[in-house]
């Protein structure tokens, strides 16, 4: 795991960091050819330079949030707002992720990806890669 995204899951409250902990070692695992780091102030997984995955801190717990999610077909993911293709979905306990839907999540994660890499060189118009 990257060493930004490590400090980042400790400086959450306990809960909270026992979430990013699961969710950092299981998108490790489901993504070992991903890079990781802090984007934007969270951790985020890329794959060749496209974010694919990534987690944030809300009043309601840890925000799981794929970029391409909404075209997964999976009724516990929320699509957001409809401008872009993400869908999200919110734990407020450790107890909540489950690894069997995680799983099936990253391999869609891979299978189904937008270009969101060269958003602002097509001035905002995403293209499907996957």
């Amino acid at each position: 795991m990257h060493k930004d995204i490590e400090s980042y899951n400790a400086a959450q409250p306990a809960e909270d960091a026992a979430i990013c902990a699961e969710l950092a070692q299981q998108i490790d695992k489901g993504l070992p050819d991903a890079e990781s780091k802090i984007w934007h102030a969270h951790p985020v997984w890329f794959l060749e330079g496209n974010p694919v995955a990534g987690y944030s801190k809300l009043k309601t717990g840890i925000r799981l949030m794929f970029w391409s999610g909404a075209d997964f077909e999976e009724a516990l993911l929320t699509p957001g707002t409809g401008k872009f293709k993400d869908a999200s979905i919110t734990y407020a306990s450790k107890d909540q992720v489950k690894a069997k839907d995680l799983k099936r999540w990253l391999k869609k994660a891979r299978d189904i990806q937008w270009d969101y890499k060269n958003l602002v060189k097509r001035k905002g118009k995403l293209e499907r890669l996957k």
